[in-house]
């Protein structure tokens, strides 16, 4: 696939508008075509759908998902370079792209829907890509108000996501990420793609919401995996006392002994141990 659209190349497009990608802002510019039609194809169906879109930068993912049928894309762009880029593809696709020049980490999409649900994708900034997950993760009332995330990240931080206890990767992130949403890495993208190359293979992951997670308090969920993986290295009845409360009452409610490590215990277990002390909290 050479071109989705007849709109100018990317590289023109970056030439044009003086585009270079600036580290501050975590931008790197994904101009393979193939590779942005491919990551759009990843959210499919896209036909009736509504994407919010991250740091669009020059708009090459923001063209596959028009180009491959959405409906309509709200693109979030920080950088104020790429406003004229992207509204040129606005003029290409009337009516179907919503430009908001604003910061992805305050603004809040929700008022653009109209209660409809959405669906999120975005190669994220690297320096921000952990933190807007985060914050969709612990978006309130569940189910959110987006169906499907598919969205790029380092190798690294996509590995973290998907991780399930016994593995390496297994954490904070993981319990949070698998607790609320089934997740999956679909494929990788190798550095040359990306202008200027990372230092660093990227993943692209998606997450689809669970209807009914297991239930328990989420912050006393992220209260108990944040003590737990504090100290990943230690047991569970050294790691768990930063909570104040007996830790082999927690390790018995989730059925494990206290002498197990972090990495070991399932999620179901993280969700029973936050069950229990929120009944801990309740005795006092």
């Amino acid at each position: 696939m050479s071109a989705i659209d007849d709109l100018p190349p990317l590289r023109e497009v970056i030439r044009q508008h003086a585009l270079s990608a600036r580290k501050s802002l975590g931008q790197n510019f994904l101009l393979d075509l193939n590779l942005t039609a491919r990551i759009a194809r990843a959210a499919a169906p896209l036909e009736d759908s509504t994407i919010v879109e991250i740091g669009p930068g020059p708009g090459g993912l923001t063209r596959a998902l028009l180009a491959l049928g959405a409906r309509r894309v709200i693109a979030i762009e920080h950088d104020e370079r790429a406003i004229p880029a992207l509204q040129d593809i606005s003029a290409r696709y009337p009516g179907r792209l919503e430009i908001v020049h604003g910061d992805a980490m305050t603004f809040d999409p929700r008022p653009l829907l109209d209660g409809e649900r959405a669906k999120i994708v975005a190669n994220l900034p690297y320096n921000i890509a952990t933190q807007l997950l985060i914050g969709w993760l612990t978006t309130e009332p569940w189910p959110p108000w987006y169906d499907m995330m598919v969205l790029m990240f380092q190798r690294e931080v996509g590995e973290r996501i998907v991780a399930r206890e016994d593995e390496e990767a297994y954490g904070r992130l993981g319990v949070l990420a698998n607790w609320r949403c089934e997740t999956r890495i679909l494929f990788d993208i190798a550095p040359s793609a990306f202008v200027p190359p990372p230092k660093v293979t990227s993943s692209v992951v998606r997450l689809v919401p669970r209807a009914e997670p297991l239930a328990c308090d989420r912050k006393l969920l992220e209260q108990v995996a944040a003590a737990a993986f504090g100290q990943r290295r230690k047991m569970l009845r050294q790691s768990l006392k930063s909570l104040g409360v007996d830790p082999a009452r927690l390790a018995a409610a989730a059925g494990v002994d206290a002498t197990r490590r972090a990495e070991t215990i399932p999620i179901s277990g993280f969700v029973a141990m936050a069950r229990e002390l929120a009944d801990i909290r309740a005795e006092t």
